[in-house]
C-alpha cells in the first residue's frame, strides 16, 4: 500500500466520508444571507469551527475540505484550524481550483481554472497543514451539451491538477460533476456521465497518475430536476452502480458523492440504496456540504451561542450519512432522534 493510499483509506475507511466545507466567500455570502446572518470572516469561521470540534468529526468524518482563507484561521482558542481537525482525527484538504470560467470556444459552458501557480501553492499547503485536494469541473446537460470540447479541457485539466497534487504526497479528489440542472431525462444523464467518466480516467492515465491515491468525486445518476420523470431511489442506486462500473477502473479506490443539491435525505437514501447493493471493491461513501450543514446552519442562525444545539444537528445528519455509507441508515433510525 503506497502512502497515498493510506492517506485515501484513513480519510473513507469504516463508515467515515468528506465534509465539504470549502465553499468560496461569495457562495458563504450566499449561504449566511439565506438565513440573516452577516457574511463576514468571524462569522464563517464561528460556524465551521462548531463544525469541526463537533463528536461526529471524531467518529464519521475522515477529511474536511476547506477554502483558502479558512486553511489559514485560528479557532476561538488560538489553535490553527488544520490542527483542529487533526486532533479530531481527521485530516484537512484544500479546495484548489479558482472557479468555473467560461469556455473559449463554447461560451456557454465552463472551464476551470487554476493551473497556474498550482505547484507552488500546492507545496503551501501542504506546509500548512493539507493532505489532500479538491479540483471540479461542472458539465451541463441540454440537447448539445456537454460538448467534446467541454469533456475533453475539463479532463485535461483535472489530470493536469492530479499530477501535481501527487507531485507534493497530498491525494487528489477528482471532481467532474455532470450538474442536476435542466429538463434531461435519467438515461440521458447516465450516458453524458459515461462520456465524462471515460474521458477523465483517458488523461489520468495519460499524465501517470497513480489512481490508487486518488479519490473519484462524482455527481449520481438522476434526472434533471427540471424533469417530470419518476425514479425510484433503488433505480438511482442501480444506475449509479452500474455507471461506475463500466467507466472507473477497479484501481481506484474509493468514491465519495457529491450531492449536487439533493435534499438531506435524498442524498442520504441514495447513497444507501448504493451501498446495500454495491458488488464492487470500491469504497462508497460521501462528501457532502450542503447535504451536511444546511439543517445545522439554519438551527445556529436562529441562536449563534447555541454551540451545542447546532452541533446535535450537524452530528444527527453525519451519522446518518456515515450509516448510510455502510447500507444500514432507515427512516426508523432518521426518525428516532
Amino acid at each position: 500500500m503506497s502512502d497515498l493510499n493510506r492517506i485515501v483509506n484513513k480519510i473513507l475507511s469504516n463508515g467515515k466520508g468528506i465534509l465539504a466545507a470549502d465553499e468560496s466567500n461569495s457562495t458563504m455570502t450566499k449561504r449566511l444571507d439565506a438565513v440573516k446572518i452577516e457574511s463576514n470572516e468571524k462569522n464563517r469561521l464561528a460556524f465551521r469551527e462548531i463544525l469541526f470540534s463537533s463528536q461526529s468529526i471524531k467518529e464519521c468524518i475522515g477529511g474536511v475540505i476547506l477554502y483558502d482563507e479558512t486553511i489559514r484561521q485560528k479557532d476561538s482558542n488560538g489553535i490553527g484550524i488544520p490542527e483542529l481537525i487533526i486532533s479530531n482525527g481527521a485530516l484537512p484538504g484544500i479546495k484548489v481550483d479558482t472557479g468555473a470560467k467560461s469556455l473559449a470556444g463554447s461560451k456557454e459552458e465552463k472551464i476551470t481554472e487554476g493551473l497556474d501557480g498550482l505547484r507552488e501553492r500546492l507545496k503551501e499547503y501542504y506546509d500548512l497543514g493539507a493532505r489532500f485536494t479538491k479540483w471540479r469541473g461542472v458539465y451541463t446537460i441540454t440537447d448539445i451539451y456537454p460538448s467534446k470540447l467541454c469533456i475533453s479541457s475539463n479532463a485535461h485539466a483535472l489530470a493536469r491538477y492530479s499530477a501535481l497534487v501527487q507531485e507534493v504526497g497530498m491525494v487528489p479528489i477528482i471532481e467532474p460533476e455532470v450538474l442536476m440542472d435542466g429538463t434531461h431525462d435519467v438515461m440521458t444523464c447516465f450516458k453524458k456521465t459515461a462520456e465524462v467518466l471515460q474521458k477523465c480516467f483517458e488523461e489520468l492515465e495519460m499524465n501517470n497518475v497513480d489512481l490508487s491515491g486518488t479519490i473519484l468525486k462524482p455527481n449520481m445518476i438522476l434526472p434533471g430536476k427540471d424533469s417530470d420523470e419518476k425514479i425510484s431511489r433503488y433505480d438511482v442506486a442501480k444506475l449509479t452502480l452500474e455507471c461506475l462500473k463500466n467507466n472507473v477502473p477497479k484501481s481506484v479506490p474509493a468514491i465519495a458523492f457529491l450531492s449536487g443539491g439533493q435534499s438531506d435525505i435524498d442524498a442520504t437514501d441514495h447513497l444507501n440504496q448504493i451501498n446495500i447493493i454495491n458488488d464492487t471493491d470500491f469504497i462508497m461513501s460521501y462528501s457532502y456540504g450542503r447535504a451536511l450543514q444546511q439543517s445545522a446552519l439554519k438551527f445556529w442562525s436562529k441562536d449563534i451561542m447555541n454551540k451545542l444545539g447546532t452541533q446535535d444537528v450537524f452530528d444527527h445528519r453525519v451519522r446518518m450519512c456515515s450509516f448510510a455509507s455502510r447500507g444500514k441508515w432507515s427512516e426508523s433510525i432518521e426518525n428516532s432522534k
